[in-house]
């Protein structure tokens, strides 16, 4: 048998892919290669077979050609990429002229004294030149989802910063000067980090990105109050402890971002989800059920040891000083249940083990379901006592009467009256963050745990500071940017118990076994948006995004969505209202906060009138780029 044309080759094909975009690239080239592979043997072959199998590799060879084009402009863009870069795409086009080679059969078949190398006569060649082109081709796919993660964190860079700069002004007319470059800064970052989030294949880090866009989002408004009325009373320490602890909270989501995209970890830290009690019934359901096939699977101490770990978890449950003396009692009564049919269970395993038994004896299999059927009832009654508690309190917590305790007694200027009413709020706060811990345990999924988590430190964090926004007030009675400062933070309050509402619809989803699509968390979406058109906008190969680049296989084209076909008519102007407008978020708040950008104090107010015409033009461009659907009586206000 020939040789291949390829040669051997050490290219490394043991590459994670991570993202879906990268995943959805290679689909068209793996059923290619998988056609050319697994044709049929035949004795004869007819002329269309053979037309088939020549245009599919020819196919293939083309448009790896056009994939090795772009991966060489994005080396010659990267120079820290160019070696690695250069080598894949080397052994790519190498791997593409092979098949080409080995596919052409031509319109006839060739006879046995044909001296020419196909893929009938080479088979071995045709797998090794596969192998070397998915490898190839992957190893490019994956240093360029590289540059995506650069430019993701040169953003981060450019936002820390600058919040390191809003962090020490000390003049209103530089903080809007500096709040303004701030805002724009953070919208590229929501972009970026929003396409990265849609992209990631695990769902928890896919939820963790969530939370930490959602921290980054909320903050970005509580840090423009705070930073003003810190500004107004400089010398006021609840003030300075506001926007303190929310210049804290958005170095902290703008580092775990990072962590998640280069799957780093900061000072050492380890990332581990608390240990649920709907995981713990999942795995010793498993090991129990494991018994039927094997007797030796595990040892009776380790089953013992497993239930105790996941009863000792309950604690979480019967030591709440919120939880109903009647749950209670039932939550025990069902734990000492699981133990005796545990115990059952165990002394007939013993037996079948002594009585040297193949597989499980029907005493056994009896203490088996009925095991499985106590921690089940168990599962049961934690999850109608956590949902139970959830869904009572966001009713009380509709009626908001602490916090508008709290707007009032500031407003006022009593101090006594907010020190009471924050005791309340404090005391509402521990039961949500309480609440938020139960759900957790129940939630039935790792990226709903991590967002039962986010929602408890969300509680955690808000509550302090809405106490310390409403001293301020009580200290400054008369100031309107302590007063806003204070609203700003009960709405992020409200906000944080809406999403715990439809946090609540979803784990209650996934226990009555509904898997729908997931709400999405995404503030500034730009749907559409993938890797490749990402990459495609370095200058150097700025010309691709005008056509239809097919990457790989016959099918495979560059996407982009309808707005992004309207964006990119406005790439050429230079007006800044252009610029304003590709990055406009998608909902009215956000439009708002862009509004508030400058109008901040007394002497912002001096900026309004150009703002104003700055502001009508922006809406009316992004109703025509995005259909976005913007009040515009705030527009205009």
């Amino acid at each position: 048998m020939a040789s291949s044309p390829c040669g051997n080759s050490n290219f490394d094909s043991g590459l994670e892919i991570k993202t879906r975009s990268v995943e959805q690239t290679l689909i068209p080239l793996v059923s290619q290669i998988t056609t050319l592979i697994n044709h049929k043997d035949k004795p004869k072959k007819s002329e269309r077979t053979l037309t088939a199998i020549h245009r599919v590799g020819q196919a293939v060879s083309a448009a790896v050609g056009r994939f090795v084009a772009v991966g060489e402009a994005i080396a010659a863009e990267n120079q820290e990429l160019k070696d690695e870069m250069g080598q894949a795409c080397f052994e790519a086009r190498r791997a593409g002229d092979a098949i080409a080679q080995l596919t052409d059969v031509g319109a006839t078949l060739p006879s046995q004294s044909d001296g020419r190398v196909t893929v009938f006569s080479d088979r071995t060649g045709m797998v090794k030149a596969a192998r070397l082109l998915l490898s190839s081709v992957t190893k490019v796919l994956v240093l360029a989802d590289r540059i995506v993660i650069k430019q993701i964190i040169t953003s981060r860079n450019k936002v820390l910063v600058t919040l390191d700069h809003l962090e020490r002004v000390s003049t209103f007319q530089e903080f809007v000067q500096i709040f303004s470059q701030f805002g724009n800064e953070m919208v590229e970052f929501a972009h970026l980090t929003g396409d990265r989030q849609n992209d990631l294949k695990d769902e928890k880090k896919k939820a963790r990105m969530a939370a930490a866009r959602a921290v980054l989002e909320k903050c970005t408004m509580m840090l423009l109050t705070a930073s003003k009325t810190c500004l107004r009373h400089p010398d006021c320490e609840s003030a300075r402890m506001n926007k303190d602890a929310v210049f804290h909270r958005m170095r902290c989501a703008l580092e775990q971002v990072i962590e998640i995209v280069t799957e780093a970890r900061s000072s050492g830290e380890t990332k581990i989800l608390p240990a649920s009690i709907y995981n713990g019934i999942k795995d010793f359901k498993s090991s129990v059920e494991c018994l039927r096939e094997n007797l030796y699977s595990m040892s009776p101490q380790s089953m013992d040891s497993q239930l105790e770990a996941l009863v000792e978890r309950t604690e979480d449950f019967t030591d709440s000083a919120y939880t109903s003396h009647e749950q209670r009692q039932a939550i025990l009564s069902l734990c000492q249940l699981a133990r005796q049919d545990t115990q059952q269970l165990v002394h007939a395993w013993v037996e079948a083990q002594s009585a040297h038994a193949k597989e499980a004896t029907e005493s056994m299999e009896v203490a088996i379901l009925k095991t499985c059927q106590s921690v089940s009832d168990l599962k049961r009654e934690l999850h109608k006592v956590a949902v139970g508690r959830a869904s009572d309190l966001l009713k009380v917590h509709g009626e908001q009467l602490p916090l508008r305790a709290l707007k009032a007694a500031g407003a006022e200027g009593n101090l006594e009256a907010v020190a009471e009413y924050s005791r309340t709020l404090t005391e509402q706060k521990e039961q949500l963050v309480e609440t938020c811990r139960l759900l957790c345990h129940v939630s039935g999924t790792e990226p709903l745990e991590i967002t039962c988590i986010h929602a408890e430190e969300t509680f955690h964090v808000i509550g302090p500071q809405i106490i310390s926004a409403a001293q301020t007030l009580a200290l400054h009675p008369s100031s309107k940017i302590a007063k806003e400062n204070l609203e700003v933070f009960c709405e992020a309050w409200e906000s944080q118990l809406c999403d715990m509402a439809m946090l609540l619809r979803e784990i209650n989803d996934v226990f009555e076994g509904k898997r729908g699509d997931k709400r999405p968390y995404l503030s500034l979406p730009r749907p559409g948006v993938s890797l490749t058109s990402i990459l495609m906008k370095t200058p150097m190969i700025q010309w691709f995004e005008q056509t239809s680049i097919a990457k790989l296989g016959l099918e495979l084209r560059l996407l982009s969505s309808d707005v992004d076909t309207e964006l990119e008519k406005w790439e050429d102007q230079e007006h800044d209202i252009v610029r304003q407008s590709q990055s406009l978020p998608t909902a009215t708040k956000h439009y708002t906060e862009l509004y508030l950008q400058l109008v901040l104090s007394e002497e912002g107010l001096q900026l309004c009138s150009s703002l104003r015409t700055f502001s009508t033009q922006v809406y009316t461009n992004a109703i025509n780029l995005s259909s976005l659907n913007v009040d515009t009586h705030a527009v205009k206000g």
